[in-house]
C-alpha cells in the first residue's frame, strides 16, 4: 500500500500549545541530519570509513514504516509511526517542522507481534484524514553517541536513498549537532548539504503543506 486517504481539511502546522523541551530538555528530542543520495553513492567506503570509526554495533534490517495524519495532528502539527521490524515494534509521535533537524520525537514500545489491527483501531479512533506505507531497507551503525543509517525507502514506484546522523548522546542541542557533525566530517559529508525535509515528506511531496491532497493506493 502506497498510501490512502481523505483530504484534510486544512494544512498540517506546527504545534504551539505544548512546549515538549521546556518539560524534558532533549529527551523527547530526535536530532539528525540526513543527506538525500544517488544511485552512484559510493556505499562500500562509506561503510569502510564507519567500520574504521569501531561502531558499537552494525546491522542490517527490513522495516516497514506506517504513517498516519489524524484530525488532530493536522490540527496541532504532528504525525503517528507504526514501526516494525525484527528489533523494534513502536508507535512514534513526531513534531511537524520546516526543518526536521530538530524535532519533538515520542516513543511507544509495543508488546511481541505486529498489532496492525490495534494499532489501526486505535489511530482510527482519532479520525484519520489521511496515512501511507513505506519499506525501508537500512543499514545501522550504532555508536556510543551516534546513529547513522543508510537506507533505500520504497512507497509505491517512488524510492528514495538516504544517509542519517542521529546524535543518541544529547545533554544539549550544540552538544548533540557537534556529535552529528564529528560524524558526518569522518564520512565525507562535511562539506554536502543537508537535506531539510523529513522522510514522509520526500516520499509523498505536499502532503503535509496541502490541504487537499489525497493519495490513493
Amino acid at each position: 500500500m502506497a498510501g490512502v486517504g481523505v483530504a484534510a481539511r486544512g494544512a498540517l502546522r506546527p504545534v504551539q500549545a505544548v512546549d515538549v523541551t521546556a518539560m524534558t530538555g532533549l529527551r523527547f528530542k530526535e536530532v539528525e541530519h540526513k543527506f538525500v543520495v544517488g544511485d552512484h553513492f559510493d556505499l562500500e567506503a562509506f561503510r569502510d570509513a564507519l567500520t574504521a570509526l569501531g561502531p558499537v554495533r552494525h546491522v542490517t534490517l527490513r522495516v516497514r514504516d506506517r504513517y498516519f495524519i489524524t484530525e488532530s495532528g493536522r490540527d496541532r502539527g504532528f504525525v503517528i509511526r507504526h514501526r516494525f521490524d525484527r528489533e523494534l515494534h513502536e508507535l512514534t509521535i513526531k513534531s511537524v517542522a520546516a526543518d526536521a533537524e530538530v524535532r519533538d520525537e515520542i516513543n511507544l514500545d509495543l508488546k511481541a507481534g505486529d498489532q496492525q489491527a490495534q494499532v489501526d483501531a486505535f489511530v482510527g479512533a482519532q479520525g484519520i484524514v489521511w496515512q501511507g506505507a513505506l519499506w525501508k531497507d537500512l543499514e545501522v551503525w550504532h555508536f556510543a553517541d551516534c546513529e547513522v543509517v543508510h537506507y533505500t525507502a520504497t512507497a509505491g514506484d517512488r524510492v528514495v536513498r538516504c544517509v542519517e546522523f542521529e546524535a543518541t548522546d544529547k545533554p544539549t542541542l550544540e552538544a548533540a549537532l557537534a556529535v552529528v557533525s564529528r560524524y558526518e566530517a569522518a564520512t565525507g559529508f562535511a562539506e554536502t548539504e543537508r537535506n531539510p525535509a523529513s522522510l514522509l515528506e520526500l516520499m509523498w511531496p505536499h502532503v503535509l503543506r496541502s490541504g487537499r491532497t489525497t493519495l490513493t493506493e
